[in-house]
């Protein structure tokens, strides 16, 4: 049985896509096309299942089209929108990639070196100058000064941030 400390998020499942058991997966990672897997782990029900995937293509920068093997209707498909998709610990490689942005730390756990951790990257904001990691209703600046220590393969950032800007 796979449990959730062995993965960690990379995206849902948004909707089917034709009619021959395509969906849309909406990704914060692409870990599965860096590192060649053959399958990703979904959230049925409350149990993480492994879905062995027959082909996909990338739509957009943050969307794939996956073919799942065994899915072969739209039908069949729907049954898999709305869940969540995770990618194991143990295939993601040791190393960042070659050529890093901001937008590869979505889905990286934060933690202060005083309060503590903080919680999971939702969204970079890189629209402007000041880079920004969202988590939950929390802004905190992505400044080099503030990261002590990234992890990619257990995909955390240790940060050292000034206590004012925590309480805010």
């Amino acid at each position: 049985m796979i449990t959730s400390e062995e993965v960690y998020k990379i995206g849902t499942i948004t909707r089917t896509h034709g009619v021959k058991g395509e969906v849309s997966l909406a990704f914060t990672d692409d870990v599965w096309d860096r590192v060649d897997a053959d399958y990703l782990i979904l959230d049925v029900d409350g149990i993480l299942v492994p879905f062995f995937m027959e082909e996909y293509r990338f739509r957009s920068e943050n969307t794939a089209l996956v073919k799942f093997l065994d899915y072969d209707t739209s039908e069949a498909a729907s049954e898999l929108c709305g869940c969540a998709v995770y990618f194991p610990h143990r295939l993601t490689p040791d190393d960042a990639p070659d050529e890093v942005t901001w937008k590869y730390f979505t889905g990286f756990t934060v933690e202060d070196t005083k309060a503590g951790e903080l919680g999971t990257i939702d969204e970079v904001d890189d629209s402007t100058m000041n880079v920004l990691f969202r988590i939950g209703d929390l802004l905190i600046p992505a400044a080099e000064p503030f990261i002590k220590d990234i992890d990619h393969q257990r995909r955390r950032i240790t940060m050292e941030l000034p206590e004012e800007l925590l309480a805010l």
